[in-house]
């Protein structure tokens, strides 16, 4: 069995450098179970400079709030970590709990703070000084209150966890949206009336977009005009609609909105107990549920401090890189498919992704909702049946098919004629904006959890970190096959290595301990840093819990990569970015 990785001293080492730098500004934690460091609010911004600057930690991974009722405070967690790999810093800032909550942007430091402050805001009444565009972000302008906030209740409010009794009398159940007039389950402001609202949030989207004045090498100036792209699938890959700002067929700007699919997974987590949540996982980013069991296990594991029954670490590694390939190949059918081909790369996409989620069905009951992962390893072992077939897979039928692909599509003029040369992110930018996956790495940037900062037993075996360097789309496309080559690398070598014996660690059971305390836990998901946040009370459910989906934090570079390009190439530019709006709104 493989045991947690101990605390690094470099990071106790850490802390007493930021210490010594900023003695009256920084303070140790004192609560047990906590790591990291607290700064006065007043200094953060100086402090987070120096943490960029001066100590090396270029990116701005996690930000996210706690609301400590009973301590009358909120707090702020930030995860740092640097991009040339190792352990992370965690520091947070702390305000009293009484409106306004004000707290220093840390935008102009980490321009990936952007999304992650304005979703502060929206859930908790965080009000982040000095940022550029302070507006909701997942919930709309008509709604009341803050919802993670801890004395939050929603109309009809029941009970604050799981599963709530008045569902079970009798075998009967009451849906609470049937005791609203409006089937909604909302609380509406005061003296609001919803068949009169107008949507004043619109206004200040719009505000938001900067007014350009443009004009011709002839001195003419010109108008622009705002393009909304959405709310409508497949073209934005769900429900999610951008405000594109156009002087003729070029973007000088966008905004998107969000919040259309948000059912508030962390609201729901809070009310869960830990084994209740791991199913939630799976309707993440549901291409890839097996990895969202694998980020969120990785995490309440590091709470738990217990061990990975051996077996499982590889059967793991097998489930999550075979999670990897079926995304890519989808990604391949679905970036042709907005090019305009209409079904041949799409047909030899889903056609692999059937025998991958065959795998999956066979192994844990379903083909996309996998719900397979428990904390100690995994609910089942492979049958020898399945384990031939995932064999045949990896050695015979994948490797032929991906290069097969490539042959069609990777010296199509059309294809290439689209891709190259458009600019997607360089790497000092997509750094800034906290950009993780194929998108950071094909900028140039060799940045891959499995190698920066292990997890599980990705240390054991023998693969490159797919890097490329032009950052434009050709790259971005390109990456995700070199990608596919190095996670069928891995998968031939834990077939290998994988030992005999049993697959779980622990007594599988219906629930479980989890000391006091917090983790932050992440792992390399197909679309980039996928990260699970937990406090826990030591209670059946978490204090805190939040997830930091590659495709949230992502997407905050969306503008900067659309800048100056023209229009007919947005779609495809969105489409690097690998989103799903399950994750991206949770």
């Amino acid at each position: 069995m493989t045991a947690p990785a101990p605390t690094l001293d470099a990071t106790a080492q850490l802390n007493a450098s930021l210490l010594a730098r900023f003695p009256e500004s920084v303070s140790t934690e004192t609560r047990p179970g906590y790591s990291g460091i607290i700064v006065k609010k007043e200094n953060l911004v100086e402090v987070a400079a120096a943490i960029r600057d001066e100590f090396g930690y270029d990116l701005l991974t996690a930000v996210t709030a706690v609301d400590y009722l009973a301590e009358n405070k909120m707090e702020v967690v930030y995860h740092a970590y640097k991009t040339t790999g190792g352990a992370g810093l965690t520091f947070r800032v702390q305000a009293e709990r009484v409106d306004p909550i004000e707290v220093p942007s840390l935008v102009e430091i980490w321009a990936g703070a952007d999304f992650q402050e304005r979703e502060a805001y929206d859930l908790f009444g965080i009000r982040f000084t000095s940022h550029p565009d302070l507006r909701r972000i997942l919930m709309w302008e008509g709604f009341d209150g803050h919802p993670l906030r801890k004395d939050w209740k929603e109309a009809f409010f029941e009970e604050e966890t799981k599963p709530f009794k008045s569902r079970w009398p009798d075998g009967q159940h009451v849906y609470a949206e049937f005791k609203n007039p409006f089937r909604d389950n909302l609380n509406f402001p005061k003296d609001f009336d919803p068949n009169a609202y107008q949507p004043t949030g619109e206004d200040d989207l719009y505000l938001s977009l900067e007014n350009h004045s443009l004009k011709t090498e002839s001195g003419i100036k010109t108008d622009q005009i705002v393009v909304n792209m959405g709310p409508h699938h497949p073209s934005t890959h769900g429900v999610l609609r951008v405000a594109v700002t156009l002087d003729g067929e070029t973007i000088l700007g966008l905004k998107p909105v969000m919040g259309y699919l948000h059912r508030n997974h962390d609201k729901i987590g809070e009310r869960s107990t830990y084994l209740q949540i791991m199913p939630y996982t799976d309707r993440l980013d549901y291409f890839n549920s097996m990895s969202n069991n694998l980020g969120y296990a990785i995490t309440v594991e590091k709470l738990m401090k217990i061990p990975v029954a051996e077996r499982a670490e590889y059967i793991r590694v097998i489930m999550a890189e075979l999670t990897r390939i079926q995304n890519h190949l989808i990604f391949v059918g679905t970036l042709t498919n907005d090019l305009g081909a209409m079904y041949t790369p799409s047909l030899y996409a889903f056609e692999e992704r059937e025998l991958i989620l065959d795998i999956f069905e066979a192994v844990s009951g379903a083909r996309m909702m996998c719900n397979y992962l428990r904390f100690g390893g995994v609910v089942r072992d492979i049958p020898d049946d399945v384990l031939g077939k995932i064999k045949d897979l990896i050695y015979e039928r994948l490797p032929a098919k991906t290069a097969e692909m490539e042959r069609l599509l990777n010296d199509n003029e059309v294809l290439i004629g689209r891709l190259k040369g458009v600019h997607v992110l360089n790497a000092e930018t997509a750094v800034r904006y906290s950009v993780t996956g194929p998108v950071l790495r094909a900028a140039g940037v060799p940045y891959d959890l499995r190698r920066a900062d292990p997890y599980s037993v990705y240390d054991r075996f023998d693969f490159d970190v797919a890097v490329r360097h032009n950052g434009d789309m050709l790259d971005n496309y390109l990456i995700r096959f070199d990608e596919i080559w190095q996670s069928l690398k891995i998968l031939e070598q834990a077939l290998k290595q994988m030992p005999e014996g049993p697959v779980n660690s622990q007594k599988l059971q219906y629930q479980v301990r989890v000391p006091a305390g917090e983790a932050y836990g992440r792992i390399e998901s197909p679309k980039g840093e996928l990260g699970f946040y937990i406090v826990s009370n030591g209670k059946p459910t978490p204090y805190r819990y939040h997830v930091r989906p590659a495709s949230f934090v992502n997407i905050t570079a969306l503008e900067e990569m659309c800048r100056g390009s023209k229009i007919q190439d947005f779609i495809a530019l969105l489409g690097m970015l690998d989103i799903v709006m399950g994750e991206l709104d949770r």
